[in-house]
């Protein structure tokens, strides 16, 4: 499994998975173009993506989606509660409804409810023995898919704010409130405390995600969540921070 994040953040989200011949996109909010020029970098078109999945349909995770998939066979995959939108975006015919596990080739996946403003999913992806967690855009994690999450090979984590950035600075009260919310973000210390119960032998790759450029930094992210993780036998060169509009390299697995 090779995974490369694309952007990660408020204005644009989108994260390359492969696992072996099957390309996923998770999300698609960048420009068709930034993502196309981040697929070329690792010699893959549009043509190469087998499904984009959509994890919810706020614009930074769907923006770029209509010119990415034109003149393309790429399905759109996607709950339920989510067709209503994405149907403003992309013809109907490159929607694929799906539920909340389905397999794509010899790749399986999990759909994992999360707790947004609207309805949104975090991803457990597996293929052969590896496997992924993809978690942004919640406020928490019911604590009954925790056991679903213990000791993978990565995890793509939402480390979105730090409380006290957030509480004195320039957003509107209500929106700090939305943020601070069991249907907002989750803050530094709340993912560290998540991924301290989470991590295990097994575990190659952290990476901090949907970092706000407001009400976090990447030095605060990074050192709040090593703060919850000071018990945890994890090798911290491989905590990844994600920028907006800045991809990654390709990490292995």
């Amino acid at each position: 499994m090779r995974i490369k994040i694309i952007s990660s953040g408020s204005k644009a989200n989108c994260t390359l998975v492969c696992c072996g011949k099957t390309n996923i996109l998770i999300d698609a909010g960048p420009t068709a173009s930034f993502i196309k020029a981040e697929l070329a970098k690792v010699d893959l078109t549009p043509k190469d993506i087998d499904v984009i999945i959509i994890t919810h349909t706020h614009s930074d995770h769907v923006k770029g989606l209509k010119y990415f998939i034109h003149n393309t066979d790429i399905k759109v995959c996607a709950t339920e509660d989510k067709i209503k939108d994405l149907i403003k975006l992309v013809p109907a015919s490159s929607l694929k409804l799906i539920d909340e596990t389905f397999v794509i080739n010899d790749v399986k996946i999990e759909l994992l409810p999360m707790s947004h403003d609207v309805p949104c999913h975090g991803l457990l992806i597996t293929h052969s023995d590896q496997e992924l967690v993809y978690i942004t855009d919640t406020g928490y994690i019911n604590k009954k898919y925790l056991p679903k999450l213990i000791n993978k090979d990565f995890y793509i984590m939402e480390t979105n704010y730090n409380e006290e950035m957030l509480m004195n600075g320039p957003y509107p009260y209500l929106l700090k409130q939305r943020i601070l919310s069991d249907s907002g973000h989750m803050s530094n210390h709340y993912a560290g405390s998540i991924l301290a119960k989470c991590i295990g032998p097994r575990t190659k790759y952290v990476v901090l995600a949907h970092i706000s450029e407001n009400n976090n930094t990447k030095e605060l992210a990074r050192d709040e969540v090593i703060e919850e993780l000071k018990d945890v036998d994890f090798n911290f060169d491989h905590l990844i921070l994600t920028e907006q509009c800045v991809a990654s390299e390709m990490m292995e697995i």
